[in-house]
């Protein structure tokens, strides 16, 4: 809805009370005033903009790539990961239909998980992507629906994904094969092993089974303790089966970004006391070596992981989540100068690149793939301080999203930012992060307990129920 049209809507409301005003003025009272408060119906219009544009993307999907994974929505057909189909974007976007009252799309989207939705393929899966979308969707999914079927799916990849961690560390292997067990992919990541937790913790408090929590965390511990003993930073690759470095560049971006979010919301969720202060330790290296105030913003850096010494000034989209990590920990000074950095650097451009020299103000990769981080900063920093400007943020970000990505059946990426072509591609978390952060921002929604939920990485709430 535009602002002309918006003023237009308020119009017509005021000129409605001013009637209802003047057939009453031959009554003995004083009429009664009528306060209307714009702010709580500009957020009920974009609360339902929002709702109109996932539908959009949802219709899309259904016409060309039902059943599919992804859709691709400039050729207008499905696309999946594997040999077979995982079902990936109905499984992710089937908590923010719920939280949105999309009760029909809902039910038709729960009816082609339980008829389409198999883990007996002999194939390989990347075990973190895996996790973050499909475990942790089928357990949102069960916490919010009640219906077991979506435990017993889980339970059944817990279980698919387990083989993984057999290996000498007890760090998991980057892929695993879903019907035979078999693994590979010795390099791993700090946030391909941290970013398991939530998931799996879920999984033993659902189930009963600790086996999965158990396994997660002593990965966790073990990541933890290889940090450097000189400034208590991760390094960005690690062999699994050695235990020993293979990158030593540290930074909050892809590769690393989720691990930091997994200690602090592991420590949230479960009140454990240990992951809080492996957070705390983990947050304040990161604050020390990483985060660099500059006279153009606050931005986090890459570093040495055993001298700190900045060794680049690269930002991206990804690192535009660091600010609702920082909320979410209590740190709101922090939250909000490197905030002020993540949405400059997305007006600057019209919409965030992927990768940005700071110190230069080069683009060094110009596509945006629809990501959620910067809207998710803002919907976490408006509500922790209430501020109407990242309301505000979250509205011009949407709406940029709308004019550049937004095509005639669905939303595609873009190419680069500093020409806006599109490219064939809308991944599952456009739909199950980006468009879910947004109606979180400017919604007033009653199905979640904030004070006892927790979203995974791929925005997916995981509530304490016990």
């Amino acid at each position: 809805m535009t602002r002309t049209f918006l003023a237009f809507f308020l119009l017509i409301i005021f000129s409605f009370l001013s009637c209802e005003n003047n057939s009453e003025t031959t009554s003995t009272t004083t009429p009664t005033t009528t306060t209307v408060d714009t702010f709580a119906i500009e957020k009920k219009v974009m609360a339902e903009k929002v709702k109109a544009e996932f539908l959009h993307a949802w219709t899309g999907y259904k016409k060309f790539a039902w059943g599919y994974d992804s859709l691709k929505p400039l050729s207008k057909k499905g696309a999946n990961w594997y040999a077979h189909s995982m079902v990936m974007t109905p499984i992710d976007a089937f908590d923010t239909m719920v939280l949105m009252d999309l009760d029909k799309e809902a039910e038709e989207c729960k009816k082609l998980i339980f008829e389409k939705l198999s883990f007996e393929h002999d194939m390989e899966v990347q075990v973190f992507e895996i996790v973050i979308r499909l475990l942790g969707g089928l357990i949102s999914a069960y916490q919010l629906d009640g219906d077991k079927r979506f435990l017993d799916l889980a339970t059944q990849l817990g279980d698919k994904l387990l083989p993984a961690f057999n290996s000498p560390t007890g760090i998991p292997y980057r892929m695993v094969n879903l019907k035979t067990g078999k693994t590979s992919d010795y390099l791993n990541n700090p946030a391909e092993v941290g970013t398991l937790q939530l998931e799996f913790a879920m999984l033993s408090k659902l189930t009963g089974n600790p086996i999965y929590k158990e396994k997660a965390d002593a990965a966790m511990k073990y990541l933890f303790d290889k940090r450097s003993s000189k400034t208590d930073l991760v390094g960005m690759v690690i062999d699994v089966n050695k235990g020993t470095w293979y990158n030593k560049d540290s930074h909050i971006s892809g590769m690393i970004d989720s691990y930091y979010e997994y200690l602090l919301k592991m420590g949230i969720l479960f009140e454990d006391e240990e992951y809080t202060n492996m957070y705390n330790t983990s947050i304040a290296a990161v604050n020390k070596y990483c985060l660099d105030k500059t006279e153009n913003g606050w931005w986090y850096s890459h570093v040495n992981m055993d001298t700190g010494e900045r060794v680049r000034t690269q930002f991206g989209a990804l690192d535009a989540f660091m600010p609702a990590m920082l909320a979410l920990g209590g740190d709101l000074e922090t939250a909000e100068k490197v905030q002020e950095s993540c949405y400059k650097l997305w007006t600057d451009h019209g919409i965030e690149p992927e990768q940005y020299d700071y110190s230069t103000g080069e683009i060094l990769n110009g596509f945006y793939v629809l990501r959620p981080e910067n809207i998710e900063s803002a919907a976490y920093l408006y509500h922790h301080t209430g501020d109407k400007k990242y309301f505000e943020m979250g509205k011009t970000m949407f709406e940029s999203i709308i004019k550049h990505c937004k095509t005639d059946e669905a939303y595609a990426e873009i190419k680069d930012v500093r020409t806006m072509e599109k490219q064939d591609d809308m991944q599952s978390f456009f739909l199950a992060e980006t468009m879910k952060y947004a109606y979180l921002l400017f919604s007033d929604q009653k199905k979640l307990d904030f004070k006892n939920t927790i979203f995974n990485t791929e925005a997916h709430p995981m509530q304490k129920t016990w």
